[in-house]
């Protein structure tokens, strides 16, 4: 049987499962989680780090006809060189993700956790590059594949046997099946100066980001931690934007370079990711969360959730959290951009953590792993010092959010100093914001120098008032100045996003640039 064969009735098979059934499981299910959290099954002796890192490939311009192509030009990674690589697939075949070893919160775990990341990507960019390739840490990417328009590439789809395929998906059949649920099962991509209809969940794949996990010590702390990663959201992201710029192709007529410079967002991700999958909700999946008071109702928010496809129950294996395989299938497309997990392959693995979610792939690893010691800084120190921005409205923090999303580092934000004196002043923000951090990083057994290292290249950015964002804005504003038309100007700042990224993605810094 082919490949597609397999596909389309796996798509079949999901969307012949009972949704009724499936929700009332997904509520039993939740009772077994609380119960676990009731006798301790997910406390733990000490916090633990974690981390997810999204990539996207591009031809390097070397061996493959697609690479001499088009330089820099988005590529299909063949599955057979994903598996040798070592990395998961994601949403597009141009994806590769790589998930980190849970480490303790220290020094050598934060340590531990860069030298990994290096260790694989390194490996990975020698596999890759041997097929032309090569492996982009990215918020979005803007160069099509060779020959291709970037709509030709997000929205081409086929018919087999009455199941709608996205050409360029990997197969994973929850979101295939998202394209044939329903009467009109079509989403619109929306963001600012864009709008891209399509049969598919396939424009998402346009998007990269890297995932810090923090699991919490002990799980009834996790709502306190929940709410101070919330406060957080805002000012992190506007530190990290990377994404000013979407295919010059799927810009609306009435859209000019200079009115996508003055109204474009810094950070489209967003944009991306709430448009493509909420137009399949009722209520609206991808959102900044609201707070929750106490672990129950975490763990209930995610049971309750609106089911978009409901998968069949999987084979039982060993795992620990196969007593709540639904309940995990459903945390599955709990899409939040600050979200709760519950699980573990073992009791004695079995944990409760979070899961933060708005930055995108940064330039380098360096500068993805100063955002994972800031948040596991923030969340050691916050809760302990019992820092007033806890306090803080979560309409603010909801509001910092999307302010940042729009502006950057030139968001108007408001911040609660640990005096509990309210800041709209940038420097102040990030003053208290990365002191915090550095005292939850020394806490955790990091030298005062040690701290500081791992959040320097954050604080280069403060003081510079310089982002990812900031710096492809400001490339492609120079080359409209020589005269450049808008799509070669966002082509030729990506690709010398991509050559910057050559010497410096694996041992250097943003600094660098």
């Amino acid at each position: 049987m082919s490949t597609e064969s397999t596909l389309a009735d796996g798509v079949r098979e999901a969307l012949a499962v009972d949704a009724e059934e499936f929700a009332a499981r997904a509520e039993e299910e939740a009772e077994v989680v609380k119960q676990g959290l009731h006798d301790g099954a997910f406390d733990n002796h000490q916090s633990i780090v974690g981390f997810e890192y999204e990539f996207y490939a591009v031809a390097d311009g070397r061996w493959s006809e697609e690479s001499r192509a088009g330089e820099y030009a988005l590529m299909r990674v063949p599955r057979r060189l994903l598996e040798l690589m070592g990395f998961e697939k994601e949403l597009g075949l141009h994806n590769a993700e790589m998930s980190t070893s849970p480490q303790p919160l220290s020094d050598h775990g934060l340590r531990a956790q860069l030298a990994e990341v290096r260790a694989r990507l390194e490996a990975a960019e020698n596999t890759a590059g041997v097929e032309g390739m090569r492996l982009v840490s990215d918020g979005v990417w803007t160069i099509p594949p060779a020959g291709e328009t970037a709509r030709e590439y997000l929205t081409d789809d086929v018919d087999l046997d009455g199941v709608t395929v996205a050409a360029n998906m990997s197969d994973a059949v929850r979101y295939h099946a998202m394209a044939n649920a329903g009467d009109d099962a079509s989403v619109t991509l929306e963001a600012p100066g864009v709008t891209l209809r399509a049969d598919t969940v396939m424009p998402e794949s346009l998007i990269t980001s890297i995932q810090p996990h923090y699991q919490v010590a002990q799980a009834d702390t996790l709502p306190i931690h929940f709410r101070y990663a919330l406060r957080i959201a805002g000012p992190l992201l506007a530190l990290g934007v990377n994404s000013p710029f979407l295919p010059p192709d799927l810009y609306d007529d009435d859209w000019d370079a200079e009115r996508v410079l003055e109204e474009g967002a810094t950070e489209n991700r967003v944009h991306v990711f709430e448009s493509v999958l909420n137009a399949r909700t009722d209520a609206d999946k991808v959102r900044f969360p609201r707070d929750f008071h106490d672990v129950e109702t975490a763990v209930d928010r995610i049971a309750s959730d609106e089911t978009l496809v409901p998968m069949p129950e999987s084979p039982g294996t060993d795992r620990f959290d196969d007593d709540f395989a639904t309940f995990r299938t459903k945390h599955g497309t709990y899409w939040r951009w600050v979200r709760p997990v519950f699980e573990g392959a073992s009791r004695s693995s079995a944990n409760a953590r979070i899961e933060f979610r708005p930055v995108p792939a940064q330039p380098t690893v360096r500068d993805s792993i100063a955002f994972q010691a800031a948040f596991a800084g923030l969340m050691g120190a916050l809760p302990r010092r019992e820092h007033p921005v806890i306090g803080q409205e979560w309409e603010t923090a909801r509001d910092n959010f999307y302010a940042a999303v729009a502006d950057g580092l030139e968001a108007d934000m408001e911040w609660i100093g640990y005096d509990g004196e309210h800041t709209t002043d940038l420097d102040r923000i990030y003053d208290d914001l990365l002191d915090h951090a550095a005292a939850g990083l020394r806490t955790a057994g990091c030298s005062e120098t040690e701290a500081e290292s791992w959040l320097a290249p954050l604080r280069y950015r403060v003081d510079h008032r310089v982002t990812p964002a900031a710096w492809k804005r400001a490339g492609v504003r120079s080359r409209l100045e020589a005269d450049e038309p808008f799509a070669d100007a966002v082509h030729d700042t990506q690709r010398a996003y991509i050559d910057r990224q050559t010497d410096t993605l694996v041992d250097g810094g943003f600094s660098e640039w």
